[in-house]
């Protein structure tokens, strides 16, 4: 192992260490010193891979029991988080699509449409997934669009030289993690924080957020962030170089040719793709219909994974997928996420989210538009470790309390924080989509650190200016 290698191996225990003997305080009490010290043992292994990310992943489960922080069983429950298993049900249903060259199927007919640029396939796919993230999860979205996105690669790259392609696939890779991000933001019901935050306005101020109300400021943001993402992607950051292919409806036609008519295989699993996506998009109006709410995603996501697994249709008259095919089913993200999870779980229970939240109240003396940049950068940031639906559970409240205090209107601090939660660019453990695209290969650490870092700056200049701009009109209180 090379000396760097060493450093980054030994960087991330003496990080720890050193957190640990600083102690604690009044304010900052030993456990708070703890959790803080584990994160930046983990950050710096994430961000140096000086061991598998998965295996960094599983520090939290070995570390929190022993500091007391967590019983074992506290420790170990978010790795068996509904999402992890909402995980494992699209990369089932992600397989099959590949097995049976569905996906490939999916691709080429992508590529009529788009055209056959490095740029404008990157659009159709930034277009397309943000469109299905404002009414479905956004990891949803992500697991279906990765298999169709890493067939595109594949088949571009095999007519072009090696060289333009290192960009191309990492900059189409982040599109589909950062526009299932953006989409959900766009609607009420796109993602879990917008929900929260209207119940929280519903309950503590009496205040109701229509669905029509909220696409004032979610499609504006929306549109803005996509624009943004799309230029700083394809631009400025990682610039790419796949041109037209010559020739390329005809290559396309001949690809489709060569994969012949849609087996029975593909029908099948075609039929279970659009049913779990439809119950996906359905899910309420099924569950109003039964009369509970018995579908989740979870459930919905896993029931089409078995499906997969029990259905003897194929022409051998075996299942679609068989147990030998889950070899190339991404174990280490379910690991990955599971880890962010559980790190999370020890920021909001000792206490770190009410700290901060607490400390906005000294802000009082300042200009109304550096106390909305604030808050909105502090929520923005902190969104990169924790989950967004508890950080907005928890500093929702908060921010209304801070916002009574200064006298200004709360829904300045409550919307810009809540769409702020949602803009988790950074890192793979920030948001499900950016764990599955990860999961690809075409992603490194560093390339989503650096792109994460530009657009979440500009991220709080949209939310800021759309804030100050748009709520005291659309949303009077």
């Amino acid at each position: 192992m090379k000396l760097s290698g060493w450093l980054s191996l030994v960087g991330g225990p003496m990080a720890f260490i050193l957190l640990l003997f600083l102690g604690g305080s009044e304010t900052l009490t030993p456990e708070i010193w703890y959790v803080l010290a584990l994160a930046a043992w983990m950050v710096i292994w994430w961000i140096t891979e000086a061991v598998p990310i998965p295996v960094t992943s599983l520090l939290p489960m070995v570390v929190l029991p022993i500091l007391n922080i967590f019983k074992i069983s506290e420790a170990t429950a978010p790795y068996a988080s509904p999402i992890i298993f909402l995980f494992m049900g699209g990369f089932m249903i992600a397989l099959a699509l590949e097995k049976h060259k569905l996906h490939l199927r999916i691709a080429l007919s992508l590529i009529k449409i788009t055209g056959t640029s490095g740029n404008g396939i990157i659009l159709g796919f930034m277009l397309a997934t943000a469109a299905l993230s404002m009414w479905i999860s956004n990891t949803a979205t992500a697991v279906m669009m990765l298999p169709v996105a890493t067939s595109v690669v594949s088949l571009l790259q095999s007519n072009q030289p090696q060289a333009d392609f290192k960009n191309f696939a990492l900059t189409l890779m982040l599109s589909i993690a950062y526009s299932a991000n953006i989409g959900g933001t766009i609607t009420l019901i796109g993602t879990p924080p917008n929900i929260v935050m209207s119940g929280h306005l519903a309950k503590i101020l009496d205040y109701e957020i229509f669905f029509s109300q909220w696409l004032a400021i979610g499609m504006p943001v929306g549109l803005l962030l996509l624009a943004a993402c799309y230029l700083l992607l394809t631009r400025i950051l990682f610039p790419n170089s796949v041109s037209s292919i010559k020739g390329s409806d005809r290559l396309i036609q001949d690809q489709l040719r060569a994969l012949g008519p849609i087996s029975r295989e593909e029908r099948w699993v075609l039929l279970i793709f659009v049913t779990t996506a439809l119950s996906w998009i359905f899910r309420k109006q099924i569950n109003g219909l039964l009369g509970t709410d018995i579908l989740s995603d979870t459930v919905i996501a896993i029931a089409g994974g078995l499906i997969m697994f029990v259905l003897p249709v194929a022409q051998d008259k075996k299942a679609l997928l068989l147990w030998e095919d889950t070899q190339r089913l991404p174990w280490g993200i379910l690991l990955l996420f599971g880890g962010g999870m559980c790190l999370a779980s020890a920021l909001e229970k000792t206490g770190i989210i009410q700290l901060i939240g607490q400390s906005v109240g000294a802000l009082g003396s300042l200009n109304p538009w550096l106390i909305v940049l604030f808050v909105t950068a502090l929520v923005l940031f902190m969104t990169e470790l924790m989950s967004n639906v508890a950080l907005v559970t928890i500093f929702i409240p908060v921010a209304i309390g801070v916002a009574g205090g200064l006298e200004i209107n709360p829904l300045l601090l409550v919307i810009p924080s809540t769409l702020a939660s949602s803009c988790a660019f950074m890192m793979p453990i920030s948001t499900p989509p950016n764990a599955i695209v990860f999961a690809s290969g075409h992603i490194k650490m560093r390339d989503m650190m650096k792109a994460g870092v530009w657009l979440n700056l500009v991220a709080i200049l949209i939310l800021v200016l759309a804030t100050m701009v748009i709520i005291p009109r659309a949303f009077p209180l």
